[in-house]
């Protein structure tokens, strides 16, 4: 495929009203009304709430009447539909004379100039933005404004002094702070996603000349007497230079310095062999494993340095759902939506972000089915629409058209052509080569991490001298003596879609991974953990087999019981009816607990990756499925020996009525059980191995609760036990009734089975110091597989 003809482009327009001006780009159009959300928001009656648009179109402006009450006027006559307009033109809204004014013009504000400051060791390292002239985000200024003169508060709410509308800015965000002796202060307060000045987050800070203060996808630079905001509307770059990854210290390569710049509103393919480096390039891109060397250029700012603030505006798409499937769509995107907006964004705002990607995914005839009744390629939408939902001006994707038919893989392409005309630059990673004619550029990685080929889709094969795909694939296998890295090298496409193409400088080599920020700050604990429980909680209750399972083992097993302790708990029944017991218990907790991990590992890591809480997301899986199983190991024990003379010393347990007590301990096991579950899923790589693993640890429970084997006294055993929740319930149910009084014996004789207050309340708080030791592990065991820039 050529390059892809570029209609004629209007020219830039700076739109001056009362309030400031206002930089117009011909990517998009503007809404002018009296609603706070208009791109123009004018303050006079006479104007309708939703009045005028100004539209580019075939290398000209327009403005158009949306219907208003008092009409539109260009230059004195009234705009009935459509009418052109461009520099010097003057608008009023309102009324032909006195109406709100406007005036375009052509010129636009200077910009500000790069800067630099000093890192450790001395070094110079760029700015947040190390060419402005170079990016589109600051090319030019969205609004000007006059240096304010006394505090202003930034944020999302309509009572903000500067009002920025974007979903992902606090309602209440920041205030700058003049100061009387002529400097000015960025101070964040408590805002959601944090405050950055020249790509740091900083809670408060004195700000100069030149500095970049960012909030959300706005950007604010104080030049001369003006503060000059620069809005992210996607249209970026990205330059990649020198990227560099090595494992086992430096000795196997994975990324051989790879350099190529990525233009705005681009979609990029990247192929080649398995081991090629697609994935670790991608990790690298999006900052989640970052490179050992080299640079990648957000639009002009180093993105490992200015990690912190531009992680929002990376969307990543794994190859996996990174939702979950028994929701429906609408459902699971309003949840998604809970999590990445900030705790003050109102119900109505985040639905109406979740129906605006849903149109725009062509989803809607969709929306209330749930998502594993989808297909292949309408599940892929709705992964891509949760990215969408906080506007990301990069957008990566990990083989998604993995498992589609031809036709599916074609339509998922296409949808991602749509998505960068648009305005975004899509990046995506592939084996299918159907589709690639409706890419801008392709990267063909080969073996070894080193770029075989970078340009047009239509120029590869013939500069690899193939006519198929396959031919150059099976090359690569079978050919692994040609330098095909170095072939590109020294050809004239490298040097015209590489070396000369990109405005960028080009910044030394040095460790980045040093400079990547810390994690994000999280969204309140709190507020996490109550939007993953009721998430979590709705997609159990969505599950029909595990609420028949849920519902019918308690009574199953506890049926076994009833059967095996028949009226009351004699020499002949009692050992054998709270082994049952014990055995229920375990698998109730265990069988509950033991997928919901690994299960989810594509989405916790996705969601780990832009902020959530490890400990909140634990928490709700301890919150949900501990009271699942609580209530299970309830229903149990009732069905079990309700109506069963326990047979306990005088009728009475240790502390509490015997059928209490034993309720207790039931619930107590099952609780740790359901924790040890949890353990066993964190170590798993695989779902299908967790099966087989909860028979196994089912029969070591049995084996080594003291029913069928004496572990009083045996080295080593006794100690492994330690371990077996079942070793410490069966020794308090045991104890509650007296067991060595009703089946004397060695077997029995056990000094956990006693009946007294200190060895009942020892046995239940071993429960408990178990299940704190289980999840501990769990915590330390999750932290494996989050992206490596979380674990700092």
């Amino acid at each position: 495929m050529g390059e892809r003809p570029v209609a004629p482009t209007a020219p830039e327009l700076v739109l001056e009203t009362d309030a400031g001006s206002t930089v117009m780009s011909p990517s998009r159009d503007y809404h002018i009304g009296r609603d706070p959300l208009s791109d123009i928001v004018l303050d006079d009656d006479r104007v309708s709430w939703h009045h005028a648009v100004l539209h580019a179109d075939d290398g000209h402006w327009t403005v158009a009447d949306e219907g208003s009450t008092n009409g539109t006027y260009a230059d004195g006559r009234r705009i009935d539909a459509q009418g052109d307009v461009g520099p010097g033109s003057v608008l009023r809204f309102g009324h032909a004379v006195d109406g709100a004014r406007a005036v375009l013009t052509g010129q636009a504000p200077p910009e500000p100039e790069p800067v630099s400051e000093p890192v450790s060791g001395g070094r110079e390292r760029p700015s947040a933005v190390s060419m402005p002239r170079a990016t589109g985000t600051f090319r030019q200024p969205t609004s000007v404004r006059p240096l304010p003169t006394r505090t202003v508060r930034i944020g999302r709410g309509d009572d903000n002094d500067l009002v920025i509308d974007d979903l992902v800015v606090s309602r209440h965000h920041a205030e700058l702070r003049a100061h009387s002796d002529g400097t000015y202060e960025i101070v964040d307060i408590g805002s959601h996603n944090g405050t950055f000045l020249n790509g740091q987050p900083v809670e408060s800070a004195r700000i100069a000349s030149g500095d970049i203060v960012g909030i959300g996808h706005s950007a604010f630079c104080l030049v001369g007497d003006q503060l000059q905001e620069y809005v992210d509307t996607g249209e970026v770059s990205l330059d990649v230079q020198d990227l560099a990854v090595t494992v086992d210290h430096g000795r196997k390569t994975l990324l051989d310095h790879v350099s190529f710049p990525v233009g705005e509103k681009c979609l990029l393919g990247v192929v080649g062999p398995s081991g090629a480096g697609k994935s670790t390039l991608l990790n690298a891109l999006t900052g989640l494993r970052p490179a050992d060397e080299g640079t990648v250029l957000y639009d002009g700012r180093d993105l490992y340095r200015d990690f912190a603030e531009l992680r929002q505006r990376i969307g990543l798409v794994p190859q996996d759902d990174i939702l979950h499937t028994q929701l429906t769509v609408r459902r699971a995107l309003g949840y998604a939506a809970e999590l990445r907006f900030p705790q003050d964004t109102g119900k109505a705002e985040r639905l109406a972000r979740v129906e605006e990607v849903v149109r725009e995914l062509g989803l809607e005839e969709r929306a209330d089915q749930p998502i594993h009744s989808l297909s292949g390629g309408q599940r892929k939408r709705v992964s891509v629409a949760l990215e969408l939902m906080t506007k990301p001006s990069l957008l990566f994707l990990d083989e998604p058209t993995s498992g589609l038919d031809p036709g599916m893989d074609r339509s998922v392409m296409h949808m991602l052509r749509g998505l960068a005309d648009d305005g975004r630059t899509v990046v995506v990673v592939t084996h299918s080569v159907l589709s690639l004619d409706v890419c801008d550029r392709l990267l063909v990685l080969a073996p070894g991490g080193r770029i075989a080929y970078y340009g047009p889709p239509d120029e590869a094969l013939p500069f690899f001298g193939f006519q198929q795909w396959p031919e150059a694939f099976e090359a690569f296998e079978n050919d692994r003596d040609r330098d095909w890295a170095g072939a590109y090298l020294d050809s004239p496409l490298q040097r015209r879609y590489i070396a000369n193409a990109s405005p960028q400088p080009h910044q030394p080599q040095e460790s980045a991974a040093a400079f990547v920020a810390p994690p994000p700050k999280a969204q309140s604990w709190g507020s996490q953990l109550n939007t993953l429980v009721r998430r979590y909680a709705a997609a159990l209750a969505a599950d029909r087999t595990f609420l028949v399972i849920m519902i019918a083992l308690p009574f199953v097993m506890g049926a076994m019981a009833r059967a095996l302790a028949g009226s009351r708990l004699t020499q002949e029944t009692a050992m054998n009816a709270l082994l049952i017991l014990c055995v229920g218990g375990v698998l109730i907790g265990a069988a509950n607990a033991v997928r919901e991990l690994v299960k989810e590992r594509v989405i916790y890591r996705r969601e780990r990756a832009v902020g959530l809480s490890r400990s909140a997301y634990l928490m709700s899986k301890v919150v949900v499925l501990g009271t699942v199983t609580v209530l299970q190991a309830v229903v149990l024990t009732l069905v079990g020996l309700v109506g069963v003379a326990p047979n306990a010393p005088g009728g009475k347990g240790v502390l509490l009525p015997p059928l209490v007590e034993i309720t207790l301990a039931v619930a107590l096991l099952s609780f740790t059980a359901m924790m040890l579950g949890l353990l066993v899923s964190a170590v798993v790589r695989k779902e299908e191995v967790t099966m087989p693993l909860l028979v196994l640890l089912a029969i070591v429970q049995v084996v080594l609760c003291g029913a069928l084997l004496r572990l009083s006294g045996l080295p080593v055993i006794e100690q492994l036990a330690w371990f077996i929740p079942s070793r410490w319930a069966l020794g308090a149910m045991a104890g509650t009734v007296g067991l060595s009084r009703i089946v004397p014996g060695d077997l029995t004789a056990d000094p956990l089975f006693e009946h007294s207050a200190g060895v009942w309340l020892l046995n239940m708080g071993m429960l408990l110091v178990l299940a704190v030791l289980f999840g501990y592990a769990v915590l330390r065991l999750l932290r494996r597989h989050e992206p490596a820039v979380m674990r700092k």
